[in-house]
C-alpha cells in the first residue's frame, strides 16, 4: 500500500485505539511493536524505502501486526498526509535506517520528537562524533575518508591502530581494525564504493582512532529532554577471523557498579548534544584510561535481544519505558531517574564460527543446553544452510542467553561456551571436513 492509497476501514480501526506510527518496523523491532499492541494500541507501519534493505530481507515484518502499511515514495507531504489520517499519538523509528524519516514525520505532525536540526548527526557517524566534540565532550580523533592518499597520510601522522567503518551502517558491518596505513587504505577501498547493510551507498568511510578499554552498551529512554537509564551491558571481546576486536558476549551489570555513574553522566550529555529528547537510544561507550568516550549512538531501541535480556534480569527494559514515555508521560516522569536493580544476572553470547560452507550439524549444543545458567539458544544459521565466518554482529551462527542468580555462575558458563566453540563445534557437509580461517 502506498502513501496515497489507504484503507478507510483501517483508518476507522485506528480511531478506536491510540495509534502509534512505527517507521521501518521490521522483525528486529517486533518486541517494541508487540509491547504497544499489548497496551491496546494500533500500529501503522511506514516503510522508509521502497525496497527492503538487505539486512532485513530474511526477517521481514509481520503484516498482521499493523492496521496499515505505508510505503514512503519520497514525497514527505503525501506520506505525512497518509499517516495523519490515523491521528497518531507518536511516530517512532523501529530501527537505524528509519530515524530521519521518523524525525521528519513527527515534526510535520506536531508530535513529540527530536526535531530535524540534528537528524543527520544522529545517523552519520562522522558528524555524530564532531557534534559531540563541539559540545565539549571527549570524542575520538577521526577523518571522513574520501581519498586513499589523504587517509594514509592521516594514519601515519596519528600512529597506532585505526578503525574504519561505513558512515551509516549498523551491526559492526564493514568495521576494520587497521594497524598500518596500508591496511587502512585496503579497508577504505573495500568500503568506499560498496553498499552498507541497509543497501545504501557508503560514499567513502569514517576513520577513527582506536579507543582502548572496555566497551559498554548504555540503553536509555527520554521524554521532554529528561533521560532515564534503563540498563547497561559490559561487552567481552576476542580476536578471531582477522577481526582484532570482535564482540563475543554482553553481560548485564547492576546500576550500583562503580563504572555506571560515569557512563550515565557521559551518555546523558551525549543525548543532549545530539538533541535526543524523546524515545529510546542505544549508546556505545568505551571506558578508556582517560574516561568515557563515544563509539556511536543509535536513536532507537537496542537490538540483538538486549531488551528481552534486560527484562529477564531486571524485570523491565526499554520496551516498557518507551511505552510509558509515549502513552503515560506522567508515569515516566514520576519514575525516571530511579536506579535499576539486577535481580538475575544475564548474558548474551554469540558463537564465533571459524568456518564457511554448508553446515551439516553443530557438535556440542547439548553441552550448552545443560549449563546451569542456560536459558535459551537461537540458531540464525541452521543445518543445511550456508555458514560464514563470524566477523560482525550479523554473522553469529548461534546465540545463547544465560540467566542465573549468581554472576559467577554466568561467567563460568560463558567461559565454558567459549571453550566449546571452535572448528570442532561446526560440521560441514563435506564428510565432516572443517575449514579453519587461520590456515585456509
Amino acid at each position: 500500500m502506498t502513501a496515497a492509497n489507504q484503507s478507510s476501514q483501517s483508518s476507522q480501526r485506528s480511531r478506536n485505539n491510540p495509534c502509534v506510527v512505527m517507521v521501518d518496523a521490521y522483525a528486529a523491532a517486533r518486541s517494541l511493536v508487540l509491547e504497544f499492541l499489548k497496551q491496546g494500541c494500533s500500529i501503522v507501519r511506514v516503510q522508509s524505502t521502497r525496497d527492503v534493505p538487505f539486512v532485513y530481507l530474511k526477517a521481514p515484518h509481520v503484516p498482521d501486526d499493523f492496521i496499515a502499511d505505508i510505503i514512503h515514495e519520497g514525497d514527505l507531504a503525501a506520506t505525512a498526509d497518509a499517516v495523519a489520517a490515523f491521528s497518531p499519538i507518536a511516530v517512532i523509528s523501529g530501527g537505524e535506517v528509519g530515524v530521519e524519516l521518523a524525525d521528519l514525520l513527527a515534526q510535520r505532525l506536531g508530535l513529540p520528537g527530536n526535531g530535524t536540526a540534528l537528524s543527520t548527526a544522529r545517523r552519520d557517524k562522522h558528524l555524530m562524533i564532531e557534534t559531540v566534540r563541539a559540545a565539549g565532550l571527549r570524542a575520538a580523533r577521526q577523518l571522513r575518508a574520501t581519498d586513499a592518499d589523504e587517509l594514509a597520510a592521516w594514519h601515519r601522522e596519528l600512529g597506532g591502530r585505526v578503525v574504519l567503518k561505513p558512515p551509516r551502517s549498523a551491526g559492526s558491518q564493514g568495521v576494520s581494525f587497521c594497524d598500518t596505513p596500508e591496511e587502512s587504505v585496503a579497508a577504505f577501498l573495500s568500503l568506499a564504493d560498496a553498499d552498507d547493510v541497509f543497501s545504501q551507498p557508503n560514499n567513502g568511510a569514517v576513520a577513527q582512532e582506536y579507543l582502548p578499554g572496555t566497551e559498554y552498551m548504555v540503553n536509555t529512554v527520554s521524554r521532554d529532554g529528561r533521560h532515564h537509564l534503563c540498563d547497561v551491558w559490559r561487552t567481552t571481546r576476542v580476536s578471531a577471523n582477522g577481526v582484532v576486536d570482535l564482540c563475543d558476549a554482553l553481560l548485564l551489570i547492576d546500576s550500583g557498579e562503580r563504572v555506571v555513574e560515569s557512563l550515565r553522566e557521559y551518555a546523558f550529555r551525549v543525548l543532549d548534544a545530539l538533541g535526543i529528547e524523546h524515545g529510546p537510544a542505544h549508546v556505545e561507550i568505551r571506558m578508556t584510561p582517560g574516561g568515557p568516550c563515544l563509539v556511536e549512538v543509535g536513536a532507537r531501541i537496542a537490538g540483538g535481544g538486549i531488551p528481552a535480556g534486560a527484562s529477564l534480569g531486571i524485570g523491565e527494559s526499554q520496551l516498557e519505558w518507551t511505552v510509558d514515555a509515549y502513552l503515560r508521560p506522567e508515569r515516566f516522569h514520576a519514575r525516571a531517574g530511579a536506579p535499576y536493580e539486577v535481580r538475575k544476572y544475564c548474558a548474551i553470547a554469540g558463537m564465533v564460527s571459524p568456518v564457511e560452507g554448508v553446515l551439516s550439524e553443530y557438535r556440542g549444543i547439548e553441552q550448552i543446553e545443560v549449563l546451569e545458567s542456560f536459558r535459551t539458544l537461537l540458531t540464525p544459521v541452521k543445518p543445511g544452510q550456508e555458514i560464514r565466518r563470524t566477523v560482525d554482529d550479523l554473522t553469529y551462527p548461534v546465540i545463547v542467553t544465560l540467566l542465573h542468580d549468581l554472576e559467577e555462575v554466568v561467567q563460568r558458563d560463558l567461559n565454558t561456551i567459549r571453550h566449546l566453540d571452535g572448528t570442532g563445534f561446526y560440521v560441514l557437509d563435506r564428510g565432516g571436513e572443517h575449514r579453519n580461517s587461520t590456515f585456509d
